[in-house]
């Protein structure tokens, strides 16, 4: 997806006055709209996964979780790479 992105952008930086239509406008606002989306669900994500993880810890709440086999839950990380914004002119030149 980010290099969907990176090549679309890079595109629109070659032709100025698709940049400035409003409808080029609105996609961008919209990327950025779900972007924000994303980042929410993952911080509800992250916060349910920690709450879990309390929980089946917790007694009487871990004599049933060890009954049924629950275990902790990994949290939902992303890599330092793919957290980096993306370079616009290095996708055009390639």
């Amino acid at each position: 997806m980010q290099n969907a992105l990176g090549n679309f952008f890079a595109v629109a930086e070659e032709y100025p006055n698709l940049k400035t239509t409003e409808q080029f406008q609105q996609l961008q606002e919209r990327i950025s709209a779900i972007e924000d989306q994303i980042a929410d669900r993952r911080e509800f994500y992250n916060q349910s996964v920690n709450t879990y993880n309390i929980r089946i810890n917790q007694i009487p709440y871990n004599i049933m979780a060890n009954l049924m086999g629950y275990t902790n839950k990994e949290l939902f990380e992303v890599s330092e790479r793919e957290r980096q914004d993306v370079d616009i002119q290095a996708q055009f030149n390639n």
